[in-house]
């Protein structure tokens, strides 16, 4: 069976081939990314929260080819903050932000407040679609604070500012094995690897 992985962010295709085939070795499986398949674009985020996001990519690949498609969206959510950046994460410095963009807003957003006050967890919604149009959400979720400046040369988006609850590192200062042991996405994306085990049969 083929399963597009429906992202254009290099980062995040490189970190789910690393996740899913640790629970999916049969070789049932073979993950295909848009960059092998030509004129697609995903539509635009323009959901409302992380599972409405997920499902838009996810059932539009699926539609678009004619195969099962996975998709996620990640929320930095900030207690202090209300919840924000949420589901404007990856546009919360602007609606052509870069990574140190959105960064640097977050940093003055919580600007003279203590570790403790800069609690904050990522959130990761993976949706599995199908061509007929079902859909499948698996979450997962890892706890930290915002720190005070940028850690780290691994990872991306806010990887470089985000302290792990427990480890006292950001996930920027993660080896990508580490990282991908613990992080938001590998949790979410483990529970959908156990899940494409039934699926596949």
């Amino acid at each position: 069976m083929k399963i597009i992985l429906a992202t254009h962010n290099t980062h995040k295709l490189n970190e789910l081939l690393a996740i899913l085939p640790r629970k999916c070795t049969s070789g049932a499986i073979e993950y295909v990314s848009l960059a092998e398949l030509k004129n697609f674009q995903l539509p635009e985020e323009t959901g409302s929260t992380l599972e409405e996001n997920a499902a838009l990519k996810a059932t539009a690949a699926a539609k678009a080819f004619g195969l099962p498609a996975l998709a996620d969206d990640t929320g930095l959510e900030v207690d202090i903050l209300n919840g924000a950046p949420g589901v404007h994460t990856a546009r919360y410095g602007g609606e052509h932000a870069d990574a140190d963009d959105n960064n640097r807003k977050l940093l003055g957003a919580l600007e003279g407040k203590l570790l403790p006050e800069r609690a904050a967890s990522f959130r990761t919604i993976a949706c599995l679609a199908t061509p007929q149009g079902n859909t499948y959400l698996f979450e997962g979720s890892i706890h930290g604070h915002i720190g005070f400046g940028y850690r780290g040369e691994n990872g991306f988006g806010y990887d470089p500012v985000f302290i792990v609850d427990g480890c006292k590192k950001t996930m920027a200062e993660l080896s990508p094995e580490q990282k991908n042991k613990i992080s938001h996405r590998a949790l979410a994306f483990e529970k959908v690897a156990d899940f494409l085990k039934t699926f596949v049969e």
